[in-house]
C-alpha cells in the first residue's frame, strides 16, 4: 500500500468518526448532566460543529485517495472504502456506547457482504 492509500484510510477512518459522533453521539447527551435540557438548536449546533472536524478529513482523504488527483482509488473504489469504515467505526462505536443496542447475527452477515463488495470492487477481473 502506498502513502496515499494510507493517508487517505486514515483520513476516512477519522472523518466517520467524527462523522459518527455527529449523526448519533447526541442521543447519549441526555445521559450526561451538561446535555440533560438542551434543546434540539443547540444539539443540532453541536452536531455541525462535529460534522465540520468530519469534513476537514473527508475532502483531503478524498482529494488524496482519487486517482485524477494522483491518489491510487476510483470514485467508486473511494465509496465502498468509506462505507466500509462507516460501518465498522459504527459498529465500533454501537458497542461501546449503547450498551442495550445488540449486534445479531443479520448485522454481521451483512456487515461481511459490504467486506466482500469491497473486494468485488477491487478484484480485476
Amino acid at each position: 500500500m502506498n502513502l496515499r492509500a494510507l493517508q487517505t484510510i486514515i483520513f476516512l477512518v477519522i472523518s466517520n468518526t467524527f462523522m459518527t459522533f455527529a449523526w448519533y453521539g447526541h442521543l447519549k447527551f441526555k445521559d450526561y448532566s451538561w446535555g440533560k435540557n438542551l434543546g434540539l438548536v443547540a444539539i443540532i449546533l453541536i452536531s455541525w460543529g462535529l460534522a465540520f472536524f468530519e469534513y476537514v478529513f473527508q475532502v483531503p482523504a478524498n482529494r488524496l485517495g482519487y486517482k485524477d488527483d494522483g491518489g491510487p482509488f476510483s470514485l467508486v473504489q473511494l465509496k465502498v472504502i468509506q462505507e466500509a469504515i462507516t460501518l465498522t467505526i459504527f459498529m465500533i462505536f454501537t458497542t461501546i456506547f449503547f450498551k442495550t443496542e445488540k449486534l445479531a447475527w443479520n448485522h454481521l452477515a451483512g456487515f461481511l457482504l459490504i467486506v466482500l463488495a469491497v473486494y468485488v470492487i477491487f478484484k480485476k477481473w
